[in-house]
């Protein structure tokens, strides 16, 4: 159910604040507020008002921006940090706090018994202030916690009211059998919606979030590109592929899939990055063939090759030819688009020719054009040279 019915959180301005090339102006923000809005996303996860007086303007600002998208903010389980964000006139406030022996050791220094006082008494208060404002409580380092600790906090918080549940693999030591057992497990306990936070560190984000939709989930946090702590977290491009490839209908339906790009140029930008070249959907091999038996396939349907139709993103394929591994059907494609008569026999011949060349030097596409004008004008032997 909830692969048809998945929400995006989108935390690039929040996790991705914490990026280590990431210093985001007030200008910046709007910029990326917007940007996000107009791809569809369902909400927009801002840095707590409590980090700095410019992140407190911030959020009043872009709460009062009108999107479309819920604006939240994520905020420590503190009544400090709550009456701040409920002053700022956001639509959701996010509460988390540590559960793994490590956070209580060497974070906050709670006992389990203490966490569970806390968490009842700011999400009472918060929900006595405002009925109507959406709530999440997350347990931040989930996947080091002891499960049991972890049930006693969500049945004891599911008791006051709240929204949304928050899983967080904070340190991305989760494997997707471990996201499934524990999402599932909570799904069977509890009512309200569930997110999921996944970071990166051992590369499984993308894989995890997908499973925890699979389990129960009913919202994701991603960001642009991924940024975020250390590695970061699930990154929006790559989650889109993911849900793309599950259900590409209510995917193109749900998002402006050709907006992606200029999210990620931006960022990039904003951040001091360049877009890494397999990087889902907008890196520069993404569409992009060179096997001779792969050319044959895509120009006959893309299909074959292509899980993702880069159309629809905006993007275009490309068939490289000047190399060893390529085809003569690519070959012949590249006739037809200069517009010279070749026949076949020609085409293998000038494939063959450009086997050879490439096996003695790096060739490019105008090696490649050349080679073929030649052809075309009768003299192949020029083309050896």
């Amino acid at each position: 159910m909830s692969l048809d019915q998945f929400n995006i959180i989108e935390s690039t301005l929040r996790e991705g604040e914490q990026f280590v090339g990431a210093n985001f102006t007030t200008d910046d923000k709007l910029r990326i507020a917007d940007a996000l809005d107009e791809f569809g996303v369902e909400y927009i996860e801002l840095t707590s008002p409590a980090a700095s007086p410019t992140s407190l303007e911030d959020a009043k600002l872009l709460a009062r921006r009108g999107l479309k998208a819920k604006v939240l903010t994520h905020v420590r389980c503190h009544l400090d940090d709550a009456r701040l964000a409920l002053d700022t006139g956001v639509q959701g406030i996010d509460l988390v706090i540590g559960t793994s022996s490590f956070l209580r050791q060497f974070s906050h220094g709670m006992a389990m018994s203490q966490v569970i006082e806390r968490a009842v008494e700011v999400l009472s208060w918060l929900r006595a202030q405002a009925p109507n404002l959406e709530l999440r409580f997350s347990t931040e380092d989930s996947f080091r916690s002891e499960e049991s600790d972890l049930f006693r906090v969500y049945l004891a918080v599911d008791q006051v009211g709240v929204d949304r549940f928050g899983i967080a693999d904070t340190v991305g030591v989760a494997t997707p059998l471990r996201v499934y057992q524990l999402v599932s497990g909570l799904r069977r306990l509890v009512k309200a919606g569930i997110e999921f936070h996944g970071h990166n560190d051992s590369g499984c984000a993308i894989a995890n979030a997908v499973t925890a939709l699979e389990a129960g989930a009913t919202h994701i946090d991603t960001s642009v590109l991924g940024i975020g702590e250390r590695n970061g977290i699930a990154p929006l491009g790559g989650f889109v592929a993911r849900m793309y490839a599950i259900n590409r209908d209510l995917v193109k339906k749900k998002y402006k899939l050709k907006k992606l790009r200029r999210l990620d140029e931006m960022i990039a930008n904003m951040v001091g990055i360049g877009i890494p070249f397999n990087n889902y959907i907008t890196g520069v091999t993404a569409f992009t063939h060179k096997a001779g038996i792969h050319a044959k396939a895509i120009l006959n349907q893309p299909e074959t090759y292509e899980i993702l139709n880069p159309k629809d993103f905006g993007m275009t394929r490309y068939i490289s030819i000047a190399h060893k591994l390529t085809g003569w059907n690519a070959i012949k494609d590249r006739a037809e688009q200069l517009g010279l008569a070749l026949n076949d026999d020609q085409i293998k011949e000038v494939t063959a020719h450009v086997k050879a060349l490439a096996d003695q030097k790096k060739l490019d596409l105008n090696d490649v054009d050349e080679i073929l004008l030649r052809w075309a004008n009768g003299a192949p032997e020029a083309s050896g040279k």
